[in-house]
């Protein structure tokens, strides 16, 4: 699936490589210890936020998720 911003598409994609393989191979064998693919995040993060601006897609009382964020309550 391609990201908001066709700029961000590629970094989507490291992302998500980076999330799967973490989550299949350190993740659900208990190690959980460290996100090394906070970084990745952050920079598609940032790009998509921009691509959010530049199309003026309204967002307004939208609450993101991303690291170090508390989830919200069920």
């Amino acid at each position: 699936m391609n990201s908001v911003g066709e700029a961000c598409t590629d970094l989507k994609r490291e992302y998500d490589q980076c999330f799967n393989r973490w989550f299949a191979e350190k993740f659900l064998k208990g190690d959980r210890n460290g996100d090394p693919c906070t970084e990745s995040f952050r920079r598609y993060q940032r790009c998509v936020q921009k691509a959010i601006r530049d199309k003026d897609i309204p967002v307004d009382g939208v609450e993101f998720m991303g690291p170090n964020k508390d989830k919200p309550e069920s």
